[in-house]
């Protein structure tokens, strides 16, 4: 009996035993290539989806903290190994790839908009397939505050079934993205600098005692208090940078500003701790995410199945279209361009995908991502507000 209720209760036991499973079974999933390509660590998420869908109980307030920790725990540590070179890479490649980011955001909300109006949709529910497709929980976040605020009832539910239906083929999407602009040589790709980009690689004094002058929790800490610091944008309501985007501001600085006063050296923000560090958190977020998507995830598909092709339009256009000017036109690095594409989507799969694709070394899809996130982030939640405003 206590082994049947391990399996189906939904105390913490269950929910940590479910996590355990999504992640080892993904990460095993993760290894089968089919020509040479795999999706990596996303499989985590599949396999969440997959357990919850056969109607695995969970406690889900528990799920949305680990999913929270998380992706919190991963941004740390890309923001961590991407710092000492950030600011001479947003030098040199940033200020296009930040132009680039807010095209991509612009064409996203511009097809949402048009796709209420050609398809005769209520625009406050594109909202919620909008967030799902960008896969921005804290413009779901924000775009439910809104709905609460103007008294629609049952927006704020709506919105979330917009989102878990867009969210998954949208990590999906991106991924395919990467691969339709993937050179046929990747070989000959190189990994260390490109005409939009400088390398990450930098060098450092020996630390002076490395982790303890900048502790780990110190960075997520003062992260959290600047990611909740309200924005005013003269509406009903501010925008933050949320509990992503603020610590990965903080450890973005914290990197480049401890290398560069020799506190520690590259020993530290490129090791194998802050690694694991991102490894585990992306794990534990997936996990959650795909365990969190509800045994109803199914019957509302056999519903609102027409809202999964918006989401994918919405997706994938809007990145095909600005990453491929970047690769075609501006003759940009594939790896750079594949971070870029999961930062100006906040999707942390997609990240974790050019990661595993990219060799051993080369951190430009860390570069990439980082560069765009912040901006990103911002101008996802507001634009997601923004959608509810007006509809």
């Amino acid at each position: 009996m206590w082994f049947t209720n391990l399996f189906t209760g939904s105390g913490v036991a269950s929910t940590v035993l479910m996590l355990a499973i999504s992640i080892f079974a993904g990460l095993l999933l993760g290894k089968i290539k089919v020509k040479g390509i795999t999706l990596g660590i996303t499989w985590v998420l599949f396999v969440g989806i997959a357990l919850s869908a056969f109607g695995v109980s969970l406690n889900h307030d528990m799920l949305h903290v680990i999913k929270e920790f998380g992706l919190i725990l991963f941004v740390t540590g890309v923001g961590l190994q991407v710092g000492p070179g950030f600011f001479k890479s947003f030098a040199k490649g940033g200020l296009t790839m930040n132009i680039m980011a807010l095209v991509n955001v612009a064409l996203g909300v511009g097809i949402t908009v048009l796709i209420a109006k050609l398809a005769n949709q209520e625009l406050t529910d594109m909202a919620g397939v909008y967030t799902g497709a960008i896969t921005n929980t804290p413009g779901l976040s924000a775009a439910q505050a809104a709905v609460d605020d103007l008294g629609i009832e049952g927006g704020a539910g709506r919105l979330a079934t917009g989102y878990a239906l867009a969210y998954p083929l949208a990590v999906v999407g991106m991924i395919v993205t990467c691969l339709i602009l993937r050179p046929r040589n990747l070989a000959a790709e190189p990994t260390t600098a490109d005409s939009g980009s400088a390398t990450v690689s930098t060098t450092g004094k020996k630390g002076k005692g490395g982790i303890l002058l900048i502790p780990i929790f110190v960075i997520i800490a003062l992260g959290i208090v600047l990611g909740s610091i309200p924005i005013p944008v003269g509406m009903k309501a501010p925008v933050k940078l949320g509990l992503a985007g603020g610590p990965l501001v903080v450890a973005i600085i914290a990197g480049w500003l401890g290398v560069k006063k020799g506190w520690y050296s590259t020993d530290f923000t490129e090791g194998q701790g802050v690694h694991m560090l991102r490894e585990v958190g992306i794990a534990l977020f997936l996990a959650a995410v795909g365990l969190g998507a509800g045994g109803d995830f199914v019957a509302n598909v056999s519903v609102h199945y027409m809202w999964v092709v918006y989401g994918v339009i919405i997706t994938m256009v809007p990145p095909l279209l600005v990453a491929g000017f970047g690769r075609l036109v501006l003759k940009m690095n594939w790896y750079t361009l594949a971070g870029f594409i999961g930062g100006s989507h906040t999707d942390p799969p997609t990240l974790a995908f050019a990661n595993t694709v990219a060799p051993e070394g080369c951190k430009l899809p860390n570069t990439g991502y980082a560069t765009v996130y912040p901006l990103t982030m911002f101008l996802r939640i507001f634009t997601a507000q923004l959608l509810v405003l007006i509809a």
